[in-house]
C-alpha cells in the first residue's frame, strides 16, 4: 500500500510521518481481544500454542504476522475448525473502534503545515487491511506506506515525499532513535509513550529521548509548527 507523490511537485516544507499501532491504533487492545478470542475458539493450551509461532515467526521476519503465524498454526492442528472463525475474526474486526482519542483529528490538524503520511510496517495483507478498515488510510489520503523495517527504508520514504523536514511520530523509541542517527537534523522525532514498547523499562533505558515526549497522540492537539522545528522542546506543551 503506496502512493508515489506526483511527478514535479517539489519538495514539501514539511511531512508528518504516523506510525500506525500503539501510536495511531490501540494495537494492545486488539491483540487482547484477539487472546480471548483465541481461548473461546480452540482452548487456552492450542491459544498458546498459536503465539509461540506468532512470537517465533515476528523473530524470524522483524515484523508482525497474524495470518502467517494462523498459517503455521493449521500445519500443527490441522482439523481444528476454529481456524475458520479466527481468520474471519482478523479480517472483520472493527478497527476503527480502536483507534486512540484524537487521532484522526491530530492528522487533520498537522496537514495545515505539511503532508501526513502513514509509515508503518507489516505485512502485506493483515496490515494493509488494517489501515484500511481503520479510517485511517482515508484520513491521510492513501498516503501509506508499510515496510518490512521502516527504519532501513529511509530512502525511498525520501523518493516519494521528499521534504525540507520530516516529523516521525511513533510509540517505539528505538525506530525513532535509528530515525534519527541518520537524518538527524532533518527530522524531529516525536516519542507517544502509549503501549507496551513505549513503557518497557529496558528499552527506554537503552536508547536517547527523542525530541519531543508526549503522553498520548492526542497532545499533539496542543502544538504548533514551532513545537516541531529542530531541536524541539523534550516536553510537549500541555495535553487533552
Amino acid at each position: 500500500m503506496k502512493r508515489n507523490t506526483p511527478k514535479g511537485s517539489g519538495a514539501a516544507k514539511t511531512v508528518f510521518l504516523f506510525d500506525v499501532d500503539n501510536t495511531l491504533l490501540d494495537n494492545d487492545r486488539v491483540i487482547a481481544d484477539l487472546t480471548k478470542y483465541l481461548k473461546r475458539e480452540v482452548g487456552p493450551k492450542r491459544a498458546r500454542c498459536y503465539w509461540t509461532i506468532f512470537e517465533r515467526l515476528r523473530t524470524r521476519l522483524g515484523y508482525a504476522d497474524y495470518l502467517g503465524a494462523l498459517q503455521r498454526y493449521r500445519i500443527e492442528y490441522p482439523h481444528d475448525l476454529g481456524l475458520l472463525a479466527i481468520s474471519r475474526f482478523l479480517i472483520n474486526y472493527p478497527f476503527a473502534n480502536r483507534l486512540f482519542p484524537n487521532s484522526l483529528d491530530v492528522i487533520e490538524h498537522v496537514k495545515q503545515w505539511g503532508s501526513a503520511v502513514l509509515l508503518t510496517d507489516g505485512d502485506v495483507v493483515f496490515q494493509p487491511r488494517k489501515v484500511d478498515r481503520s479510517g485511517l488510510y482515508e484520513a491521510v489520503d492513501g498516503h501509506a506506506l508499510i515496510y518490512v523495517h521502516k527504519e532501513h527504508e529511509l530512502a525511498d520514504v525520501e523518493g516519494r515525499y521528499p521534504a525540507a523536514h520530516y516529523v516521525m511520530v511513533d510509540d517505539k523509541l528505538r525506530i525513532l532513535a535509528a530515525v534519527k542517527k541518520i537524518w538527524r537534523s532533518r527530522v524531529t522525532t516525536v516519542f507517544v509513550r502509549q503501549g507496551h514498547y513505549a513503557l518497557d523499562p529496558k528499552i527506554l533505558a537503552a536508547c536517547p529521548a527523542a525530541d519531543l515526549s508526549i503522553e498520548r497522540i492526542g497532545a499533539l492537539l496542543n502544538c504548533g509548527l514551532q513545537d516541531f522545528a529542530p531541536r524541539a522542546a523534550q516536553v510537549a506543551r500541555g495535553s487533552v
